[in-house]
């Protein structure tokens, strides 16, 4: 591990870059903890305020979507995750996590212009996975009572720190560049497209942002299959047509009928496979 890998994130080096109102300014930064997400949970319960961030530098139990583990080596990426309490019904807060996918593939393009959303969860960047984002709610009988978006990125791993498993299909920003990225700036940025667009989104709904985020689509002409749940009984397969302006994605089957996918696991055929 190179020296500048190993240096820690600080608040003072994240705050130099931060220009938002709330997300960022209240911070939470651990050596390792279990996963940002149950840790940002627990301060939510707490009563934690919008904005409240946890960054740790390494996470026991990192959490991907549909129960997957996140590969979280020590003082090589960006693990956070936010405290949010979203006014948007609960119907909506699905989008949350195509809203934050927005924020984080315009961050990674200050860096690598070419990288892509892969819907809903993944971002991607010559066919391998860079980011991912897992967001989870928590409701009762009055409605959404906070929401917890997760966000890993691969800022500074090399093919060595991925296990065997994943070694082919993932990538960073390092790997991708050819030099190390300052993580308290990187964190920053991201912090600031995120409060921008959540902002949006809640002042304004999904309809525009959808928009914004086609254009950074990477599946919309490809051929793929969406799969509702691992061993659910749903599969749509055919070519994507985009996305929808309440964020369900727009598919083509053979049989030239347009299908909607709410949620799922997506295999692009001959392409990158989401692990």
């Amino acid at each position: 591990m190179s020296i500048a890998s190993a240096v820690s994130i600080t608040a003072a080096a994240i705050e130099r870059h931060l220009t938002t109102r709330r997300f960022g300014r209240q911070l939470h930064l651990f050596s390792e903890i279990d996963s940002t997400n149950t840790t940002a949970r627990e301060l939510a319960e707490r009563g934690a305020a919008e904005g409240t961030v946890v960054i740790a530098e390494s996470q026991r139990h990192g959490r991907g979507r549909l129960g997957r583990t996140w590969v979280s080596p020590p003082h090589r990426n960006l693990y956070l995750s936010l405290v949010l309490h979203p006014t948007q019904p609960a119907a909506v807060m699905p989008q949350l996590t195509l809203v934050f996918g927005l924020a984080a593939v315009e961050t990674a393009r200050e860096w690598v212009p070419s990288v892509a959303i892969k819907w809903p969860n993944d971002l991607v960047a010559d066919g391998r996975k860079l980011a991912g984002i897992l967001t989870e709610a928590v409701a009762d009988d009055t409605g959404v009572r906070f929401v917890i978006p997760g966000i890993g990125f691969n800022l500074n791993s090399e093919a060595g720190d991925f296990p065997d498993d994943v070694r082919s299909i993932a990538t960073s920003l390092r790997m991708l560049t050819g030099h190390a990225i300052d993580r308290a700036q990187f964190a920053a940025r991201l912090l600031n497209h995120c409060e921008a667009r959540y902002d949006e989104w809640q002042r304004d709904g999904f309809g525009l942002l959808a928009r914004a985020w086609e254009t950074c689509s990477y599946l919309t002409g490809r051929t793929i299959a969406v799969q509702s749940h691992p061993g659910g009984r749903e599969r749509i397969e055919g070519i994507v047509l985009g996305l929808a302006d309440d964020g369900t994605l727009r598919v083509r089957t053979p049989d030239g009928e347009e299908r909607r996918a709410v949620a799922g696991d997506v295999t692009v055929s001959g392409a990158y496979d989401r692990r």
